[in-house]
């Protein structure tokens, strides 16, 4: 939960460590390949931001890439939005629970800008700087 900082704006937003991201990790570090741990955990934007992620590196399909990772996007803003966010203040990317939804933005733009959707791309990556983070950043979590 954040607490609102009346010096500099809202206070950093961090999601919970039991959350549904904690699930699918644990079920990924189980062995469950990326398809179960969907199904273990569909609320983790963790696992489709690596599907995403895949789909871009290994199976080079940015359209696939663009729906897992709008589908991270969203599930992420839902859990952000529980954790108190209100649309606006850092999302720390060091915070482990907050990278699914980080990596899945990240991708989001990379698969965004794969497809032609340079607009699209570009707000994404202005949502990371304006989280508190960056490109650079985000992508070294991978």
């Amino acid at each position: 939960m954040s607490h609102e900082n009346l010096l500099d704006g809202p206070a950093p937003t961090l999601l919970p460590a039991d959350g549904p991201d904690a699930d699918a990790r644990a079920a990924l570090a189980g062995g469950a390949s990326l398809a179960d741990s969907v199904a273990a955990a569909p609320a983790a934007s963790i696992v489709w931001a690596l599907l995403a992620e895949k789909s871009l590196a290994d199976v080079g399909d940015p359209v696939a890439a663009y729906a897992y990772a709008r589908t991270g996007y969203h599930r992420g803003l839902d859990a952000l939005r529980r954790a108190g966010w209100r649309g606006q203040g850092p999302i720390p990317a060091q915070h482990e629970p907050n990278q699914g939804f980080l990596r899945a933005l990240l991708a989001l733009a990379e698969a965004a800008e794969a497809i032609g959707e340079q607009d699209e791309a570009d707000r994404c990556e202005k949502f990371l700087a304006d989280s508190g983070t960056s490109v650079t950043e985000v992508a070294a979590l991978r």
